[in-house]
């Protein structure tokens, strides 16, 4: 395919912020500073033994990490090859968000940095942010859509029971982009004493890097585990993608290992067809959102399109620019389910392994489970349950599409 056209506009940064062509920093000038600071701040801190020494506490203690690696017999001999399912939907809160919020709300304190911002689609990061704000006794606001929060008012209520101011954000679709775009306008001008904790592994440098740091730990843990209970790496890494963050903590782990397969899942929402999708990756193309050249969803003048999908948390036109460079380089494929498919993948763990998964997740099942006779019996397939479904239980249960 052709180059994409790396627009004017980016600031200076590290050669480790681009991706390819993908990255920079496409931000208004006042948040300049404060990214650079972050930056500084990061690399600081990683590089400090205590910094990460109590991060890994926080994990272990706190988190309830290592996640398990699990088996899925049922689902294994649905699809005749060994299916392995890393468990992200075991850690406190109920999904692999609080990987990022734990350390990014370290680095904040250590900033000396009072109030925290978020946004969120799902709700799992919101409520990621506002458990870590908890602990730390930071002040917290959580941007989200007045679409979102309907579909998952259950984490509104978990996010403001821990004391959480939560937003509702009413502009445009009233959904994830639209609550990024909030938090974002927030951070403009209380970036004194505010830290932004974005929860993908999207925005202006550092950010996407930042986060893929936080949340390479699946993939680190899923890499040792396969090779303990399986003896061998896995044929195939399966992770779904909306912005992307634990699909890029898992692919971490085996980015480097040129016989492991990785598959991104998007959503293809009502059809890629139909216009009512979220599969930046399968149908957009390169361009600027909330901070960084990746690819997205756009018409030919650069206007963003509303994305759909079933799943709050895939809802968004953009994507990490870290998985923009790994599909053109083709280290990585992408392939998208559509919101029918993602039903049945959602009923589908529930009724086989009695793991019920967030519906982010559910994309993912489906496609593995429609591959029947890809893998030989002695091939792996790694798959990140990168959340469980009780928030998506009501959603699912008023449509009334899988009553029992």
């Amino acid at each position: 395919m052709t180059a994409p056209v790396v627009p004017a506009g980016s600031t200076p940064i590290s050669e480790r912020d681009r991706f390819g062509a993908y990255g920079g920093r496409y931000v208004p000038e006042t948040l300049i500073p404060a990214l650079e600071e972050l930056d500084a701040a990061f690399d600081t801190a990683m590089a400090d033994p205590a910094f990460v020494a109590e991060w890994m506490d926080l994990l272990t203690h706190y988190v309830g990490r290592p996640s398990p690696l699990s088996d899925a017999p049922r689902l294994s001999a649905l699809v005749g090859a060994p299916i392995w399912l890393k468990r992200e939907d075991l850690n406190h809160t109920g999904a692999h968000k609080i990987n990022n919020t734990v350390g990014q709300a370290l680095l904040a304190r250590r900033m000396g940095k009072t109030r925290i911002i978020a946004e969120t689609g799902a709700g799992q990061h919101g409520v990621a942010t506002a458990t870590i704000c908890a602990r730390f006794g930071l002040g917290c606001v959580v941007y989200m859509g007045e679409e979102d929060m309907r579909r998952q008012s259950l984490n509104v209520y978990r996010m403001r029971l821990m004391g959480a101011e939560v937003i509702p954000v009413t502009s445009g679709t009233r959904t994830l982009k639209d609550a990024t775009t909030e938090a974002i306008r927030d951070w403009v001008t209380t970036v004194r004493d505010s830290h932004y904790i974005i929860g993908s592994v999207v925005g202006p440098a550092p950010y996407p890097r930042m986060v893929r740091a936080f949340q390479s730990v699946i993939g680190r843990e899923a890499r040792a585990q396969m090779l303990a209970r399986a003896g061998a790496l896995p044929k195939s890494v399966v992770a779904c993608v909306g912005g992307g963050s634990n699909a890029m903590g898992i692919f971490a782990g085996f980015v480097d290992d040129a016989g492991v397969e990785l598959v991104g899942v998007e959503a293809a929402g009502e059809g890629l067809e139909s216009g009512r999708h979220s599969a930046s990756l399968t149908c957009g193309t390169p361009g600027v959102l909330h901070g960084s050249l990746s690819y997205l969803l756009q018409d030919a003048r650069g206007q963003v399109h509303p994305a759909h999908s079933i799943s709050a948390g895939l809802d968004y036109p953009g994507v990490g620019p870290e998985h923009s460079y790994l599909k053109d380089s083709g280290r990585a494929t992408y392939v998208a389910v559509d919101d029918a498919q993602a039903l049945e993948g959602f009923a589908m763990l529930s009724r086989l392994e009695g793991i019920i998964p967030a519906l982010e997740t559910a994309h993912a099942v489906a496609w593995i489970a429609a591959q029947r006779g890809r893998w030989s019996p002695d091939e792996g397939v790694l798959l990140c349950v990168s959340g469980r479904g009780d928030k998506d239980v009501a959603q699912v249960r008023e449509m009334g599409i899988l009553a029992p």
